[in-house]
């Protein structure tokens, strides 16, 4: 059964061991931070910090920091299971004849579950302020010693296309100024900056509505960081993964609607054309991200459930909880991936390439420059052009093993001939492009080298001991007592 709320997955992580309750204060002030980035390298529990300092709103923190709390997140035993299910939709087709046809009911019925269905009311509705409230009343973190301030990290920001009234949500961090106010960290890549610059560009209002959920069922809050391609609503892949509606419900004060079953919800606008200074922030990139001007949000109601749940993350030096975030991502496209790119056999974002700066991919070469070909779809498709060095092996590697990738690759490469350089967009958090959002990008060809190539010597066979002989040696192993 899907998870109804925050709530249903808090008790699915304790009652399986993958949380841990923290009774006495901690502040809000770096120290959560400390706590949560000691547990995610150690491989601890999800936090629920019951009494933060200065406020009566616990923090819940690390949900989604390892492969199994993804997995109990989306309700599976494996994240390939997602995957798999996304393949079996995208290869479906009508049968012919009566008995196929209606054998193919119960999944067609299973489409349903995906649109979001829209309710009068909801828990996020318990309390409602239009007046006298104050974010400061929530545990929102200081999560670096440089940070220019507060940051609400893992918050659903909800926009229309103005051009189609259709929804979007993303993860966009929001900076806090005062009570009443934070920064809207639209990078000029994402889709909350596009609906921005198209409602400013046609003139016809000086506001912007904007709405922030923070807080729900675990695949809705997931659903808020998927690459999607534009005006694919969230909330309907949301319900996909949790084979169940997203209950939605509009907002008091703007035309908007949210999970009805959030924490927390801000209401408000952005000024078309008000800028202010956002960040210094510490980034998944391990560094400070530099300051810089974004929107505004005005906040003019925040509506929350009795005795909310402050949800929220950090990002830093990596491994941290957006890695796993990232990894079952990676899982999860592959299907999408391979409906363009079917040569593509799996990919791999290590953690120290912080999503942007590496990926790998193993391919079924069939003709010469394959290789090549496949760096230039990559930087081609969504937000895969950012990535700044692509390494493209032969189907037979590992990629899920660096170990192994930087030994193939190593090896395989001739620096001049194997490397292709190319300039385009790269991301907003990429300190080291020669300029803001463009710079250059790499693709490493680490495929073995084909005569069509230009490549006429022999190239050698990879050591490897006969079958026979290493399962001849497993019980001469275990007889020997080696382990």
């Amino acid at each position: 059964m899907a998870y109804t709320d925050l709530r249903d997955f808090v008790r699915a992580l304790e009652k399986q061991g993958e949380l841990k309750r923290i009774p006495f204060e901690v502040s809000p002030e770096l120290e959560i931070t400390e706590f949560a980035d000691r547990s995610v390298k150690s491989g601890g529990p999800a936090l629920l910090f019951e009494k933060p300092a200065g406020s009566s709103v616990p923090v819940l923190i690390n949900a989604f920091a390892s492969m199994r709390r993804m997995e109990i997140a989306l309700e599976v035993s494996s994240v390939d299971e997602v995957a798999a299910r996304i393949s079996e939709f995208l290869e479906m087709r009508m049968p012919e004849g009566l008995i196929g046809k209606l054998k193919m009911l119960p999944k067609l019925g299973e489409i349903g579950a995906f649109f979001p269905k829209i309710v009068s009311g909801g828990p996020c509705k318990d309390v409602i302020r239009r007046a006298d409230f104050s974010l400061d009343e929530f545990p929102i973190l200081k999560c670096w010693p440089q940070d220019g301030g507060r940051y609400i990290t893992l918050p659903m920001v909800f926009s229309k296309n103005p051009d189609t009234g259709k929804r979007n949500c993303g993860c966009y961090r929001l900076q806090v100024y005062d009570g009443q106010t934070t920064g809207m960290h639209w990078q000029t890549h994402k889709q909350g900056a596009e609906h921005y610059r198209r409602l400013r560009a046609a003139g016809t209002t000086k506001r912007m509505e904007v709405a922030v959920a923070i807080g729900a069922d675990p695949a809705t809050m997931y659903s808020a960081i998927l690459p999607l391609p534009p005006d694919l609503d969230e909330m309907m892949i949301a319900g996909f993964l949790r084979s169940k509606p997203v209950e939605m419900v509009k907002c008091e004060t703007v035309d908007i609607e949210v999970p009805a079953q959030a924490e927390i919800v801000l209401e408000g606008y952005v000024e078309l054309g008000e800028l202010r200074r956002e960040g210094p922030f510490g980034d998944h990139t391990g560094f400070y991200s530099l300051d810089d001007d974004y929107p505004v949000f005005h906040i003019t109601c925040i509506t929350h459930r009795k005795n909310p749940i402050y949800a929220t993350t950090i990002v830093g030096p990596p491994p941290m909880e957006d890695f796993y975030m990232g990894k079952a991502i990676e899982r999860i496209i592959l299907p999408l991936m391979r409906l363009q790119l079917p040569e593509v056999r799996d990919i791999c974002m290590p953690a120290e390439g912080i999503f942007h700066n590496m990926i790998f991919i193993a391919i079924r070469k069939s003709y010469p420059g394959h290789a090549r070909k496949v760096m230039h779809a990559i930087w081609g498709l969504g937000q895969a052009m950012f990535s700044k060095v692509i390494v493209v092996v032969d189907e037979d590697v590992n990629v899920q093993n660096v170990s192994e990738v930087a030994w193939k690759a190593l090896n395989n490469i001739d620096p001049e001939r194997d490397i292709q350089f190319v300039m385009g967009p790269v991301d907003s958090l990429d300190h080291a492009s020669r300029l803001a959002n463009y710079g250059s990008k790499m693709g490493v060809d680490a495929t073995k080298k084909w005569p069509e190539e230009g490549f006429t010597r022999p190239w050698p066979d990879v050591i490897r001991m006969p079958q026979e002989v290493s399962r001849r040696v497993d019980e001469m192993w275990r007889r020997a007592g080696l382990k």
